[in-house]
């Protein structure tokens, strides 16, 4: 089959100003809560694309950790995110849920996340990751995985013996929006776009956009 030929047509759900929230927030909490309860796989993922030190755009998928006055993810700061975000704090996330015919577009400011929140996160995931974010000098070029297998090894040796804590080099971002879209998979791809830009004043100004 060529790839032009693959098309699907959507049909689940609409999306209008009579559905929404005045708070995009209270919005994407409702979404979220629908795409956990239709068990979408990997309902935390989502595109988090950065602007290259080259320039360029730059895209991969994080986790979702937490949502407050902003969307939170944990990385190694040293990563090439890390480095991106620390030369230019501005990016954007992505969700799409295809189960639910669904897309929601994030652009936002990013801050780092207190020490205090990192240093929680941080003790309450697996020991395993826990090992594995001391052992990985992320985006880093390695010679071969044996590299890697060796820096374990030698992590795991260290932490037998000593507490296990978050590396500084390690913890939290979270993105503070200025503009949220939430799109509504439809027939003929006229699709529903409903689109909240931040104001001044810190209100959110709702706009229904063409498809």
């Amino acid at each position: 089959m060529k790839l032009s030929d693959i098309r699907n047509e959507y049909t689940i759900k609409s999306l209008d100003f009579n559905d929404v929230s005045f708070d995009p927030f209270n919005q994407f909490r409702v979404w979220l809560d629908e795409a956990i309860d239709s068990e979408v796989p990997e309902v935390n993922a989502m595109c988090l694309s950065t602007l290259g030190l080259n320039g360029f755009p730059n895209a991969r998928i994080v986790l979702l950790k937490e949502m407050d006055y902003g969307f939170v993810f944990f990385t190694n700061y040293k990563s090439e995110k890390g480095q991106e975000i620390e030369a230019n704090p501005k990016a954007s996330i992505t969700f799409f849920w295809s189960e639910l015919e669904r897309q929601v577009r994030i652009m936002g400011l990013i801050e780092k996340v207190s020490e205090k929140e990192s240093d929680e996160y941080f003790l309450s995931r697996p020991k395993g990751s826990q090992i594995g974010a001391w052992t990985s000098p992320q985006s880093a070029t390695i010679a071969d995985r044996n590299e890697l297998n060796s820096r374990l090894e030698e992590m795991e040796k260290r932490f037998s013996s000593e507490p296990l804590t978050r590396p500084d080099f390690w913890g939290g971002y979270r993105l503070v929006p200025i503009k949220i879209e939430f799109w509504q998979g439809r027939p003929s791809r006229l699709h529903d776009r409903i689109c909240y830009d931040k104001q001044s004043d810190g209100s959110w100004k709702i706009s229904r956009l063409a498809p």
